[in-house]
């Protein structure tokens, strides 16, 4: 959950270094760039090449196939209930505990997956006060956000928020990313998108019902994300470690973070509810720490484009857990808005195709 990336930035993160020798990992490359610092071209990245064995083509290509749709569904089910996840935990523990045990059980995971892969975290003191600004805007902050929001909103509402990602994703891009040039779908995307989000929050009747606190809190946490792959993609797009390694040191960061942040804002837990409890182990350990390797997994293995199409069907679980496990209630304009937005964001995320031959389409004289 919470890495649905838009296109171009998971492709930064995606080809930071070349893939390394031996079994494919959640931090290989979709493919191998030009140079070990440029960036994929979001053109239509290719799926990584794999080394020839003795079985049948027909039937490996069938094995692989399988394998990648039961990690995409399995991906899209444990962040849709990352958000009843968020809530439950909440039932028992401050939000900021609910943040920090998410952290630390999702960084354990990550810990195993390094020694497994006798990968080493990164070197530099660079990288790693750009894994420090990281860490706030992509973990700590948003999670702390969502955490804090759904004290007063339904895990429903913060699934749908969170779609609003790629939006604001797109508005940021063509400010901050000088080849992200604006065309007229994208555009409409991006105002169908927030055409959306007024329809879930009931705006003409005033947003009443509506917890605006907890609302504009969800809301920032989605935009965190944006701001924070924006600001991947500029500072450790060339670093030479794995994303394996980059990405645990990033959630240890976090998680150093909410450990200075916590005893700060809330006093130890005088009780640990069982339920609560289970809920933040397996938002950590699932919905962060396997979360995260299924992805790269995932988009190691089809792509980019298909990978992060798992952020269409997030707000959909999230929404079908929430009203079938929490009874929450749901109007008629939630999921009308939630479709909305996600229409909206497929548009920011299209393309224009190529000609037959392959070649651009003349930009006249621009380069």
């Amino acid at each position: 959950m919470f890495y649905e990336m838009d296109h171009d930035i998971v492709c930064a993160m995606s080809t930071a270094t070349p893939p390394r020798p031996g079994p494919s990992s959640a931090t290989a490359s979709p493919t191998t760039p030009s140079s070990p610092s440029a960036p994929l071209s979001p053109s239509g990245p290719s799926s990584p090449t794999v080394p020839s064995t003795p079985s049948t083509p027909g039937r490996t290509r069938t094995r692989l196939a399988f394998d990648w749709r039961v990690r995409f569904a399995a991906l899209a089910v444990i962040w849709g209930f990352s958000f009843l996840l968020i809530k439950v935990g909440t039932h028992g523990f401050a939000p900021f505990q609910v943040t920090f045990g998410r952290l630390l059980f999702g960084t354990a995971v990550l810990a195993v997956a390094m020694g497994v892969k006798r990968e080493r975290l990164p070197r530099g003191r660079r990288t790693w006060v750009h894994l420090t600004v990281a860490a706030f805007l992509l973990n700590a902050l948003p999670f702390s956000l969502f955490a804090y929001a759904e004290l007063t909103i339904p895990s429903t509402l913060a699934g749908i928020c969170n779609a609003t990602s790629p939006l604001w994703g797109m508005a940021l891009s063509l400010v901050a990313l000088s080849e992200d040039r604006p065309t007229r779908r994208r555009v409409a995307g991006l105002g169908l998108g927030f055409l959306g989000v007024l329809t879930v929050l009931g705006a003409w009747q005033g947003f009443s019902g509506l917890d605006l606190t907890g609302t504009a809190m969800a809301l920032l946490a989605s935009l965190s994300y944006p701001v924070g792959w924006i600001y991947v993609r500029r500072t450790l797009a060339g670093s030479s470690s794995s994303h394996l390694s980059l990405t645990g040191a990033q959630l240890l960061l976090a998680t150093a973070q909410l450990a200075l942040v916590t005893p700060l804002f809330t006093t130890l837990p005088t009780s640990f509810p069982a339920l609560p409890l289970l809920s933040v182990f397996v938002l950590g350990a699932l919905g962060t720490g396997l979360a995260i390797l299924l992805q790269y997994g995932v988009v190691a293995e089809v792509g980019p484009t298909t990978g992060t199409m798992v952020t269409y069907f997030i707000p959909v679980i999230a929404t079908a857990a929430g009203v079938t496990l929490l009874d929450e209630e749901l109007t008629w304009n939630t999921p009308v808005g939630a479709l909305i937005i996600l229409a909206g964001a497929a548009l920011t995320q299209s393309r224009a195709r190529k000609p037959a031959g392959g070649r651009p389409k003349s930009t006249g004289g621009r380069p």
